[in-house]
């Protein structure tokens, strides 16, 4: 495929880019995956990124050790969405029929469950641990600050430091789709 004169250097250099290394790269994720369906999802958008984000590379092997970190992280990623999805799964496979929400309804909560994992990913471990303690797990203060070792105030903090994400979470929820009933 040649490229038009007219196009800009940037789209001519992710253009080279692309062809000299999404095969390379798509093999690397298949080997790593062992699906080349999932291989070819992750390659794809591994060049959306440096779509979104140009990047200049001085040599083929540079662009191969950046691609190949990149290619890594979304495979931790998928990983992480995965185990997420199946947790998900076997919650709903516990509860009775009738309890099942809607596909439309799973997706959102799945989707969400996502979002909270990224966010909670985001935080210091002690303020993600002290929130999940504290919230999920119903501890009190003074119980989260001894398995963390800290003071029951600095657990408040945490919390609240993780509440505030969670709420700016919501926020954008409620601005962008409406959650019907809740979660």
């Amino acid at each position: 495929m040649s490229i038009p004169e007219d196009v800009s250097p940037a789209v001519k250099h992710l253009e080279h880019l692309y062809s000299d290394h999404y095969d390379w790269l798509q093999g690397w994720l298949r080997r790593r995956l062992g699906s080349a369906a999932d291989a070819a999802d992750l390659a794809h958008d591994a060049f959306l990124r440096l779509l979104t984000t140009p990047r200049h590379f001085g040599s083929a092997p540079e662009a191969r050790t950046y691609l190949r970190t990149m290619a890594n992280g979304l495979c931790i990623d998928l990983w992480r969405r995965r185990q997420i999805e199946q947790a998900w799964l076997e919650e709903l496979a516990a509860q009775p029929g009738t309890l099942i929400p809607s596909a439309e309804h799973q997706a959102i909560v799945l989707e969400a469950l996502q979002e909270i994992d990224t966010m909670l990913r985001r935080l210091p471990v002690k303020a993600a641990n002290a929130f999940v303690m504290a919230v999920i797990c119903e501890m009190t203060d003074r119980e989260v600050a001894q398995e963390l070792g800290v003071s029951a105030r600095m657990v408040r903090k945490y919390v609240a430091q993780s509440m505030l994400h969670c709420m700016r979470l919501e926020a954008r929820y409620t601005a962008t789709e409406p959650l019907q009933g809740g979660i």
